[in-house]
């Protein structure tokens, strides 16, 4: 699937702001089964200084800097991805979730225990004994990992509601399970710090899904989002995702951004301003199909 993509951001500030520095993590990333034809990022105010890098997770990162006065900041960045769909293997034969925690916590250094910095607590995931005992209805013993994730990624999706009102990016994880609600990020935390929690390696990611209208509705502008969701180690397989907000493996609807330890890593745009007083911010994502002849 070929689809075009733009992300609009912008601040309004009650005040100027004197200095800003920002970091976007806009840029889809290059993957066998993701290709990325075009991308732009367009600023304004003109940055004083705007470096492109890719970070310690190989993320492509860009960093800019505005130094003149203003009480807005527009961010715009336009993409066009082709997403082929990944090749699964078949829950059932995929090796007992005990074995991969025995690989992945190994002394010795192996493709497997090399996946050991996404086992650990992160900025925003905390393991604890309270998301043990959520993930151990998934895993009993000698269940193929696969399968669990499976099971996992279906009851987050029925135990908890959607709900954009109920937390914000600073909600404590302990908060959204007691509650029950939240959004694609904390529901990503979740079944991450259930996973890592069982000494199962698993990162964030975030992305875009390509959103369907209902049947006879029109197509609305800025109507998608970014997502988020999560990626498992599997021995023999890599990595593959999961979705928990939405109780899918993500195919070739999803378009990849980057990946980290947590929402942290791979925000798609954040900084730090001088001045600005209070702030409004608005967002608005276009994942658009590009119809092939």
């Amino acid at each position: 699937m070929l689809y075009s993509i733009t992300h609009r951001t912008r601040y309004d500030y009650s005040a100027n702001v004197s200095v800003s520095h920002h970091v976007a993590h806009l840029h889809p990333r290059e993957l066998p089964r993701q290709q990325v034809s075009r991308f732009s990022l367009d600023v304004d105010p003109t940055p004083s200084v705007l470096t492109e890098r890719l970070d310690f997770y190989g993320n492509a990162t860009a960093n800019f800097s505005i130094a003149v006065h203003h009480k807005s900041l527009s961010v715009t960045a336009r993409s066009q991805v082709r997403v082929t769909p990944p090749i699964l293997p078949v829950a059932r034969l995929t090796p007992p979730w005990e074995i991969v925690r025995k690989r992945c916590s190994s002394d010795r250094l192996t493709e497997d225990s090399a996946l050991g910095e996404f086992l650990f607590d992160s900025p925003l995931i905390n393991r604890a004994p309270l998301f043990v005992d959520y993930a151990s209805e998934s895993f009993p013993n000698d269940r193929p990992v696969m399968e669990g994730v499976i099971d996992l990624t279906a009851r987050i999706f029925r135990d908890f509601t959607f709900d954009p009102r109920a937390t914000t990016v600073s909600t404590p994880l302990s908060q959204v399970f007691k509650q029950r609600r939240g959004v694609c990020q904390d529901f990503a935390h979740l079944a991450i710090a259930a996973l890592r929690s069982l000494g199962l390696p698993t990162r964030y990611v975030s992305g875009y899904l390509e959103t369907q209208p209902m049947p006879g509705k029109a197509r609305l502008i800025g109507a998608d989002a970014s997502h988020a969701w999560v990626s498992v180690w599997c021995p023999g397989h890599g990595w593959i995702d999961a979705d928990p907000t939405n109780n899918l493996l993500p195919g070739d609807r999803y378009v990849t951004l980057g990946w980290g330890r947590d929402f942290s890593d791979v925000a798609p745009l954040h900084g730090v301003v001088m001045g600005g007083g209070e702030h409004t911010l608005r967002v608005g994502v276009d994942v658009v199909p590009i119809q092939e002849s």
